[in-house]
């Protein structure tokens, strides 16, 4: 779910992008030179072909995205522009589906679901390479791929945020253009290929296909895309797309440490974070103080005189190592701009979100997902004997209200009755309001605190 929550795209603003470690792309931001948003085109048009499909494929076609990548373990981050569509040469043969392919092409499964997507971050994963054959190879990619990606911090404190959904993308044939060799083309479902602007590890796809499948989902906060694949590569695309996500991720599916590729992504989808790493060519930034709050132009001395951005985290021994302060060195300028720890993952794939990235992190989790859910619906009233149902993350607070006034022996209940709650059996009207706060300590920020917290309302009868 998405809580009044749109990030712009920014065109053609390299400092919006990702980056990766090890030799891998790790983030693409939108700059979009003929549509400020996806498009939303049918996963396949075929030649010929007009309306509204053919006019997306086409726009999407003109469309191109900076990305950021690197060439190999401890080389320098470069710009590229690639389109955001396959290339010709690449793209998805002519050869129908059958009609037993076609029939499979585009079916939802559920890999997690701990509540309504109203109440949930919902995360997608979609697979290309894979045939009809192979979707349940999928299904286990998908699910090993969140188990990896979930067993980092923040998100293994909050897995019962998410929602986590995949849909069949059916490829006529297995695996992905440019693996093993530049040479290889594979007729697949979404176009994505290795090779993308030359570049071996940068894993691309086409981004309005991906768009196409992300739609079919009950709702997509989040999308990572699945490259059949063990050969190590993907890319991160930041952008805002008609469906209502973000960001997609793409990464190689049987490669170890390809789930870290969605990791940092997602540092910039729901973190709103900046890289962390510099170019030297770079210079001094002298620009206006930075919008992400893991960059500043200020001291640590001058964060906390002034009380800004990550001041109240200064002194901390941070999970990525060491102590949080003020770092020079991010947001691709080597001097002029600070960063909160020596090397967090928005800096280095494989390391820890800092304390400030973490707190983001979460936020970030909550524009999405509620502190409260529930299947009881609050629509219509509920009987005095009704069961009302709850469900709050771990650690979080509960209390119960019957016309305003707390009812402390049901605090911390996730299940209760109104009856219970001592709602009087009078024939009136009564109303019921759980309220639910997550007490972390790893939000200090009260502005950010404010998304922490959520009510709900139920009227009863008697």
């Amino acid at each position: 779910m998405r809580r009044r929550i749109r990030s712009r795209i920014r065109s053609r603003n390299p400092l919006r992008t990702a980056a990766v470690a090890g030799g891998i792309a790790l983030a693409a931001a939108a700059a979009m030179t003929a549509s400020a948003t996806a498009s939303t085109g049918s996963a396949t048009a075929s030649p010929g072909a007009s309306g509204p499909a053919a006019h997306a494929d086409a726009a999407s076609a003109q469309r191109t995205l900076d990305v950021e990548y690197f060439t190999g373990p401890g080389g320098h981050p470069r710009h590229t522009e690639v389109p955001a569509a396959t290339p010709e040469r690449l793209a998805r043969a002519a050869g129908p589906l059958s009609a037993k392919e076609a029939a499979a092409d585009g079916e939802v499964g559920s890999v997690v679901e701990n509540g309504t997507t109203a109440d949930k971050l919902d995360v997608v994963f979609i697979g290309d390479g894979y045939t009809s054959g192979q979707q349940e190879d999928f299904h286990a990619d998908a699910r090993s791929k969140w188990e990896q990606m979930s067993s980092v911090q923040p998100y293994a404190s909050y897995q019962d945020l998410f929602n986590v959904w995949t849909v069949d993308a059916v490829s006529n044939q297995s695996g992905v253009s440019g693996d093993p060799s530049k040479d290889v083309v594979k007729d697949t479902a979404l176009g994505s290929y290795f090779w993308c602007d030359d570049i071996e590890r940068l894993l691309c796809v086409d981004t309005a296909k991906v768009e196409s499948y992300a739609a079919k989902a009950p709702q997509a906060d989040l999308v990572v895309v699945l490259s059949n694949s063990t050969k190590y590569g993907g890319a991160g695309y930041t952008l805002t797309s008609q469906v209502g996500y973000d960001g997609i991720a793409t990464a190689s599916s049987d490669h170890a440490d390809s789930d870290q590729i969605a990791v940092h992504e997602t540092g910039h989808s729901l973190g709103k974070l900046a890289d962390e790493y510099f170019y030297p060519e770079y210079g001094t930034y002298t620009g206006a103080e930075p919008e992400e709050s893991n960059a500043t132009k200020l001291s640590a001395a001058e964060l906390t005189a002034q009380q800004q951005k990550w001041y109240r985290w200064i002194g901390q021994t941070s999970p990525d190592g060491g102590t949080v302060g003020a770092y020079e060195g991010g947001r691709y300028y080597p001097k002029g701009i600070n960063r909160p720890t020596d090397n967090s993952i928005m800096r280095t794939l494989g390391r820890e979100f800092s304390l400030p990235g973490r707190e983001a992190m979460i936020a970030g989790f909550y524009r999405h997902a509620s502190t409260l859910s529930s299947r009881t619906a609050t629509a219509t009233a509920v009987k005095r004997s009704a069961g009302i149902e709850v469900d709050v993350p771990k650690g979080a607070s509960l209390t119960w209200y019957v016309d305003g006034a707390e009812v402390t022996t049901a605090n911390g209940k996730t299940s209760v009755t109104p009856a219970e709650l001592g709602v009087p059996g009078d024939g009136a009207t009564h109303k019921v309001t759980a309220k639910a706060t997550d007490t972390t300590d790893a939000v200090k920020d009260p502005a950010l605190r404010k998304l922490l917290s959520d009510s709900r309302t139920w009227k009863v009868t008697g």
